[in-house]
């Protein structure tokens, strides 16, 4: 059932209209607030979690090679050592 009153039909337009535009409003400074969020971000040198993970997976396959690197120079220096103990000796001697 449909009113005939245009008052209460022209209260219905500016209640969906103000409703319309109050909307409009959230997205507006959601906006706003997601830039500015983001340009305090960069300009304090942060970096993103796709740059956090890159450097973290470079650091972790560094470690893993040098505990290779640190087990082969352990093997080396044991057939050093059965091949010439005087060698390793001074070798210790220089590295305390």
């Amino acid at each position: 059932m449909q009113s005939k009153n245009p008052l209460l039909n022209d209260f219905s337009k500016l209640l969906t209209g103000a409703f319309g535009i109050a909307q409009n409003a959230k997205s507006e400074m959601e906006t706003i607030v997601s830039s500015t969020l983001e340009r305090w971000v960069s300009e304090r040198n942060f970096v993103n979690r796709e740059e956090f993970d890159a450097v973290r997976l470079m650091a972790l396959k560094a470690a893993e090679r040098n505990e290779e690197l640190e087990d082969k120079l352990l093997k080396l220096e044991t057939k050093l050592a059965r091949v010439d103990p005087k060698v390793t000796k001074r070798s210790k001697v220089k590295k305390a």
